[in-house]
């Protein structure tokens, strides 16, 4: 295996190497940071098809514009952080650094491929949802800190979604581990290898509970309330530039990327039909963009929902579906566990 030839060039146990290289190359940060280049080229050239004008092209033509992202870090990595004179200051520059590396935390726990992860834990599934769940929080402070009443108003709302949606990814998460009977990704993997049967299929409500949340909590169409632009500006983000900004606007695709991992992993079959780590994790790789190409592919077809209409959605048709993935997930326990 590559990790363990690694180890034994460097002279290092291999525990060591995974714990470096799950967080920081695959699925890390860097495979994070090329994929969310091309997606957000992506999501722009896709919303530019469907709404009939052209899209990122003067950076870079002969690429149809793939270098406008580059071109956009640039930017954003010399322009000047600027602290608005009321904004409490600490909790203005400390706040956005902070979520962005809670959400890389979540590298180490979710699996790339097998074998490929930072550390394993028997409930790596209950810590990637914990520290996920942790994000609002951090968004909330941006909001107050900014001093800045469009801000104010989507940290308010990234209270409430948060609430709202975090209750629906939660109850369609403990269907699915309930329904394989672990905790822990790579064990739901297999489960699924080992019967042939993948969680979509299984439990195509919780599947579905899990997808619709993780817009919601990520901040995609039709659910994009917390930032609403045409609304409240960029909502919490409102007072960010230069740098901050640009981590504040990664953030979501983060989340995203980790979700879409999750997702994958428990639904999808993982790295299913591979079992050796290079195949296994482009498996994997390949699986997760593809989603996030979908649900990037919404925003061309799909408005924004009112916040009335969302919170309504979810407590009072969605998360009651959640007792019936439950009743799905016991009916069909005994092929995962049996």
């Amino acid at each position: 295996m590559l990790l363990g030839w690694l180890a034994a060039r460097l002279g290092v146990p291999e525990w060591a190497v995974r714990a470096v290289f799950a967080p920081l190359v695959y699925p890390g940060l860097l495979t994070f940071t090329l994929l969310a280049l091309f997606i957000i080229w992506a999501e722009r050239k896709i919303a530019a098809r469907a709404q009939m004008r052209v899209g990122p092209y003067y950076v870079s033509p002969r690429l149809q514009g793939a270098l406008q992202m580059l071109a956009d870090g640039v930017k954003f990595a010399f322009q000047e952080i600027i602290v608005p004179v009321e904004a409490e200051k600490w909790s203005f520059l400390f706040a956005p650094v902070l979520a962005f590396t809670i959400v890389a935390l979540a590298f180490t726990v979710v699996p790339g491929g097998p074998g490929i992860y930072g550390f394993r834990t028997p409930f790596s599934i209950l810590i990637a949802t914990a520290i996920i769940g942790l994000t609002p929080i951090l968004a909330v402070i941006m909001g107050w800190a900014a001093s800045n009443k469009f801000a104010f108003i989507g940290a308010s709302r990234e209270a409430l979604v948060s609430v709202t949606g975090e209750a629906t990814l939660l109850a369609s998460l403990l269907a699915t581990t309930m329904m394989y009977g672990v905790l822990d990704f790579s064990e739901a993997v297999e489960k699924q290898m080992a019967t042939g049967v993948i969680g979509l299929v299984a439990n195509p409500i919780a599947a579905l509970l899990f997808f619709i949340a993780a817009l919601l909590v990520t901040d995609r169409v039709p659910f994009d309330l917390v930032l609403g632009e045409q609304e409240i500006v960029q909502g919490p983000y409102t007072e960010y530039s230069g740098l901050l900004y640009a981590l504040v606007m990664a953030l979501d695709y983060a989340k995203l990327y980790v979700l879409m991992l999750m997702f994958t992993l428990l639904f999808l079959g993982g790295w299913m039909p591979f079992t050796s780590p290079l195949l296994g994790s482009i498996a994997v790789l390949a699986k997760t963009v593809a989603l996030m190409l979908f649900t990037v592919f919404l925003r061309a077809v799909y408005g924004r929902m009112r916040l009335d209409q969302t919170a309504d959605m979810f407590w009072s048709r969605l998360f009651p579906l959640a007792l019936l993935a439950f009743a799905v997930s016991a009916l069909v326990r005994y092929i995962y566990t049996g």
